[in-house]
């Protein structure tokens, strides 16, 4: 089954955004350890808690681009003003 435009760029979207939350991840995942070898470990456990945030929105919004690529979620025609 073939995406419409708006499905199109809807998937785009929310894949990108997966993306960036796993990027941020990542990146918070370093300031942490640099935390933690700084003998800060409050500040680290708490970047790292935020971290586990961000991979199951991460997951969640992968699932939702496989459910636009599934034809399950469509983004309607956006209807002129």
């Amino acid at each position: 089954m073939s995406l419409t435009k708006p499905n199109q760029d809807l998937k785009r979207d929310l894949q990108g955004i997966a993306s960036d939350l796993k990027w941020s991840a990542v990146e918070l995942m370093r300031i942490a350890e640099r935390l933690s070898l700084a003998g800060n470990e409050v500040d680290a456990q708490a970047v790292l808690r935020m971290c586990t945030v961000f991979h199951a929105d991460e997951d969640r919004l992968a699932g939702y681009a496989d459910e636009v690529k599934n034809g399950r979620i469509t983004r309607a025609a956006e209807q002129k003003k």
